[in-house]
């Protein structure tokens, strides 16, 4: 069945996260994707990222680290260093033919080598050109490096997150790079969009603290009505309550009442059905207000209880309450093997034969995502690709 995106050529020149989180989701959607790798410096940076890789079937580290795995699949491997003559006609044919070009050089970066927007677009005036780096293309910090922990620092979602009394924390994976991967994604697709009526290619441009600050989201919004800083809550809600983590008594549970209604049924599992009608607490906004002194309430009461009858009994309440899953309990869970969370993909060579990736999100009727290739060996398809172009 073809995906969304078959016979679209993508000329992927990025590495790390974002970028390859990009290219790899317009793979999924059936382009093809062309990784270049500098051969100088052993490809991608997150080939080399620890701790653990795939083994060869000898039991050798291989160039496939989880990392790497992670963004990297439905693309080929082509070694090509753009340092030279050779490598920049190279990527220049490949351009010609190219529908997007996805890059995360730092700003001029490309120009060095005369790859840059203007000249590839000059070359193929409909080529999607998508420059990804850490603060944009403009501003008085275009010229810094970017890195997903500076993202989550300058953008400020560090100074949200972690208990108000310690240290500002990181969120638990890059999910600054994440987004902005999938924010260049949609906007390549909105571009592709456009040149389908006009024939028009362009230069999108977009910066992973662009991206961090636009999912500030309500909180952001908040500041620029109110210029209050926001203050840390761990893991609570700023603007809901009760919206947070439990300790029970053989574990942790998170609790999510999102409206009054259903804090009138969480009180009655609780047997604290009076709760709900003290003014301090009978509303979203009075028990914002009186956050304390409804902890104070709660908190013992949940801590009586194990999760599961937390959970159960909530649950047949119409409240929403989950345990708190381990990465190998959300990975093995019914649901998870329901919705093809965990793929298996053949990749001779290895010690099992296979890799076991994440699966796409998306779940589309007509279009399905595919998963035709592993992530590949650093260059192993330089020749098949590489010979395409050589008289063009």
């Amino acid at each position: 069945m073809a995906g969304a995106l078959d016979g679209i050529k993508v000329l992927d020149l990025t590495r790390v996260l974002a970028g390859p989180t990009c290219t790899q989701l317009l793979g999924d959607m059936g382009a093809e994707v062309w990784k270049i790798e500098n051969p100088k410096t052993g490809g991608d940076d997150t080939r080399h990222w620890g701790p653990v890789s795939v083994k060869d079937e000898h039991g050798a580290e291989t160039d496939l680290s989880g990392y790497f795995l992670s963004a990297n699949r439905n693309k080929y491997s082509v070694l090509v260093d753009l340092s030279t003559g050779d490598g920049q006609a190279a990527i220049r044919a490949m351009a010609a033919e190219a529908d997007v070009l996805v890059e995360n050089f730092k700003p001029g970066g490309m120009a060095k080598f005369g790859l840059d927007a203007p000249a590839l677009l000059k070359l193929n005036p409909g080529l999607i050109y998508c420059s990804i780096s850490g603060y944009g293309q403009t501003g008085p910090n275009a010229d810094r490096p970017g890195y997903d922990l500076m993202a989550q620092a300058y953008g400020g979602i560090m100074s949200l997150t972690g208990e108000p009394d310690r240290q500002p924390v990181k969120v638990g994976v890059a999910v600054a790079d994440v987004i902005c991967g999938l924010y260049a994604s949609n906007g390549i697709l909105a571009a592709l969009r456009h040149r389908d009526r006009t024939g028009q290619g362009q230069h999108i441009d977009i910066g992973l603290v662009d991206s961090q600050l636009a999912w500030l989201i309500n909180v952001g919004t908040t500041y620029l009505e109110t210029e209050t800083e926001p203050e840390r809550h761990g893991n609570a809600h700023p603007a809901i309550v009760p919206y947070q983590l439990f300790d029970a008594a053989d574990g942790h549970v998170v609790v999510a009442v999102g409206n009054d209604a259903q804090f009138v049924r969480f009180c009655d599992f609780l047997g604290l059905a009076d709760l709900a009608q003290d003014d301090r607490f009978a509303t979203n906004r009075a028990r914002t207000r009186n956050r304390d002194a409804l902890m104070d309430v709660l908190i013992p009461a949940l801590a009586k209880r194990p999760v599961a009858e937390i959970v159960a009994g909530l649950e047949a309440r119409s409240v929403t309450a989950s345990a708190v899953q381990t990465v190998g309990q959300a990975l093995n869970s019914e649901q998870a093997k329901a919705r093809d969370m965990v793929i298996e993909m053949a990749k001779p060579g290895t010690a099992k034969g296979a890799v076991r990736l994440l699966g796409n999100p998306l779940k589309f009727s007509a279009t399905p995502v595919r998963y035709d290739r592993a992530p590949p060996h650093l260059g192993e398809d330089t020749e098949e690709i590489l010979s395409r172009f050589r008289d063009t």
